[in-house]
């Protein structure tokens, strides 16, 4: 009895399960949903990385490992069959020579100005500032080609390391110096010019978000030579910061500034003496 018992309340518990995977079943509606996407586009970002850096990384070898890599990517995410995503890697392996130089500079501009910085070594080895620019500029032609999902999973690869969150849809200048690097956040259709210097939580953003700005320009323009000191947010697509000027720490911007403008946020502090007269 006791076991007839059991086995009913086995199937019941069966049942039941079998149940809850039908309705798990059901409900995962998106076919080309897969995670292994995610995990070889952070395999190839690394490899893509040590190739261009690493000094004991053969060139020669590993851009044939990278072009397989790709390839394989690329079947993943082309759900549509009249795009032959394999195809953009010829052209883009065409402009890894020139992206390079970028990121040379890049680091040069970090080891010339950071007082911190012991060696241009250093930057390309230590500095979560730079891993975020280089991952930037190498997704940001993968995007350029319309490439789906790899280039945004680049950047998010960089910005779980870092905490800097670059949308490769940005369009940044050359050199480029992002200070300390946590919390920056630069949106889809920022442009930066080139020698701009931006310091920890700095947001160039949208001034709102809404589905119908898909195609409009959300974010701002920062022009030649402009520094922007921590924590500042910049927000909205016609919002231009002019060159040379200087953004202080803290600063809420939503209007431009004309070139050589320096912008504080004077905050009230009330410093009082409690120890004893």
């Amino acid at each position: 009895m006791k076991l007839k018992i059991e086995n009913a309340e086995i199937l019941v518990a069966l049942s039941n399960q079998n149940k809850i995977i039908e309705q798990i079943q059901k409900n995962k509606k998106h076919p080309n949903l897969k995670f292994s996407i995610k995990e070889r586009t952070e395999n190839f970002t690394r490899k893509l990385f040590a190739t261009l850096f690493d000094v004991d990384t053969a060139v020669a070898d590993n851009i044939e490992n990278l072009e397989r890599l790709f390839k394989e990517l690329a079947d993943l995410v082309c759900w549509s069959p009249d795009k032959p995503c394999r195809d953009v890697w010829q052209e883009y392996l065409e402009r890894l020579p020139e992206i390079l130089k970028k990121l040379n500079k890049d680091a040069e501009a970090i080891a010339q100005n950071d007082p911190a910085a012991n060696s241009v070594e250093e930057v390309y080895l230590s500095y979560p500032g730079f891993f975020a620019i280089a991952i930037y500029r190498l997704s940001h032609e993968f995007y350029e080609f319309g490439l789906p999902l790899v280039p945004r999973l680049m950047t998010e690869f960089a910005h779980r390391l870092t905490g800097t969150d670059i949308n490769p849809g940005a369009e940044i200048g050359t050199p480029f110096f992002i200070d300390h690097a946590t919390g920056v956040v630069i949106g889809e259709t920022a442009i930066i010019k080139d020698n701009v210097k931006i310091y920890q939580g700095v947001t160039l953003g949208a001034l709102y978000v809404d589905r119908k700005m898909r195609s409009v320009k959300r974010h701002p323009t920062i022009e030649k030579n402009v520094t922007i000191y921590a924590n500042a947010t910049i927000l909205g697509g016609e919002t231009v910061i002019g060159a040379n000027s200087i953004i202080g720490g803290n600063v809420w911007l939503t209007a431009s500034v004309p070139a050589g403008s320096m912008v504080s946020h004077n905050p009230q502090i009330n410093i009082k003496n409690t120890s004893e007269k």
